[in-house]
């Protein structure tokens, strides 16, 4: 009896040291990942911290505070900060402010309307060229931005519309990297068949984008919605180039207005605590915006299909 046991016992213990083996570098592994991720999340969150610590320093406490750069200094000075910020120069902060959303709910809408329907266009409709044209706006795609300030600041110039609201509003409208999003998503998440369904059933082809491709595409829809309105609120250069009345400039050029006069070293003009305290509120819609539009991304892929 013993000696049919035996076997037996050196088996089993022999199959639980090669399990143990197995699961010990899975174990490593697991570990390294989560650190490497946590390491990730404290090297993007470090800058947004800085940003809430300095946003409750005065002038003084940015510079030589007590509690570092990465700490609150022993004056709480987050009240005060606001309450400057929202008086200097008459309130033009609220103007700033005011300007930087108007130009991103309308550079974002329309960016999106306009994706949408030249991205639907691209994969489901057949017309001559369009592989040309769409290769023409992947190019696109690849030039930057700032390349294109000059020669949208001469357009513009000619049309007579530099320091007006559409100089901003105009170009921000242009979404070469929305459409080819879209011209993508559209391809797989409408089929052909679901549009022709529609059709046999009498329903035209507005009625059939409304109806059964707009649920499909809702995802696709937030997703650019929020890059076009996040690109339209951080643009810097081309506001700076075709506006020069103060009262128009977004958020970010008005910052960079207080930041070079807090550089220049004039006295009376250290506005650094209101730069930072600026910059932090000036996120807030941001975050917002994305907190509140994240359930689509999850929501949309089925709900649209479910339609």
């Amino acid at each position: 009896m013993s000696t049919l046991i035996r076997p037996a016992d050196t088996g089993r213990g022999t199959a639980t040291s090669e399990t143990d083996r197995t699961r010990r570098p899975a174990k490593r592994r697991s570990v390294l990942s989560h650190t490497f991720l946590v390491l990730l999340v404290l090297y993007f969150a470090m800058p947004l911290w800085w940003l809430v610590v300095a946003s409750t320093k005065d002038i003084n406490g940015l510079f030589t505070g007590t509690g570092g750069p990465l700490w609150f200094d022993e004056n709480f000075s987050l009240v005060d900060n606001v309450r400057q910020l929202f008086t200097q120069g008459g309130g033009i902060y609220w103007r700033w402010l005011g300007n930087s959303f108007l130009y991103a709910f309308a550079g974002g809408i329309g960016a999106t309307v306009l994706s949408v329907l030249a991205g639907y266009g691209f994969a489901k409709y057949r017309f001559p060229g369009r592989n040309l044209y769409f290769a023409v706006l992947l190019g696109s795609v690849m030039v930057p931005v700032t390349a294109l300030v000059i020669p949208t600041f001469v357009l513009l110039a000619e049309l007579r519309l530099t320091n007006t609201i559409w100089a901003v509003i105009l170009p921000s409208l242009l979404s070469p990297f929305g459409v080819y999003l879209m011209r993508v998503y559209a391809a797989d998440a409408v089929p052909d068949e679901l549009l022709d369904a529609a059709r046999v059933d009498g329903a035209g082809d507005l009625r059939t984008f409304v109806s059964v491709a707009l649920p499909l595409l809702r995802p696709a829809i937030v997703t650019v919605l929020l890059l076009s309105t996040v690109a339209t609120w951080n643009n810097y250069f081309l506001p700076l180039a075709v506006l020069s009345d103060t009262k128009l400039l977004p958020i970010t050029v008005g910052l960079g207005q207080w930041q070079a006069q807090s550089t220049s070293g004039a006295a009376g003009s250290q506005l650094w605590n209101l730069v930072v305290t600026g910059a932090l509120i000036s996120i807030i819609p941001l975050v917002v915006s994305f907190l509140a539009l994240q359930k689509y991304w999850q929501g949309g892929l089925t709900m649209g299909s479910l339609k």
